[in-house]
């Protein structure tokens, strides 16, 4: 039980942001577009502007669908971070954070219902606005 009143919720985010990125270079997720991306040394892995409009055949969806997946991933582990080191010196995550949080990832959820927006991100989003307006309360309360 102790462990688990250690897990604050950006080491939730880190971990969310390693499962999101380790999926991305696995071979059951984008690890084909991860290994061309890697020959390239990362650089110019799409045409960007150049495949507009975006058509069948004409565009490399893969490889751009991986990248948005592994730099997202990526992301939430720095963001995770920062999240970590506020609750670890006992302070309060502002609301407006947690609330840009849920509308961001009700508006993931929304665009792809079947996937770890929904799954996972979803209740820990519900869960950090309603930490944070709680722990929000009680500070105003005492003062």
């Amino acid at each position: 039980m102790k462990i688990i009143k250690k897990i604050t919720n950006g080491i939730l985010l880190i971990l969310i942001g390693l499962l999101h990125t380790s999926l991305a270079i696995s071979p059951e997720g984008g690890g084909k577009q991860f290994l061309n991306a890697a020959n390239s040394y990362f650089f110019n892995i799409s045409s960007g502007g150049d495949e507009l409009p975006l058509e069948a055949g004409q565009t490399g969806l893969d490889v751009l669908a991986f990248f948005w997946f592994f730099y997202f991933g990526l992301l939430l582990i720095p963001l995770g971070l920062l999240v970590h080191s506020i609750e670890k010196n006992k302070r309060i995550l502002p609301y407006s954070f947690t609330v840009s949080y849920l509308v961001f990832v009700l508006a993931g959820g929304y665009m792809i219902p079947n996937s770890g927006m929904t799954i996972i991100m979803l209740p820990h989003a519900i869960y950090m606005l309603i930490i944070s307006y709680v722990k929000k309360r009680k500070a105003n309360s005492t003062q």
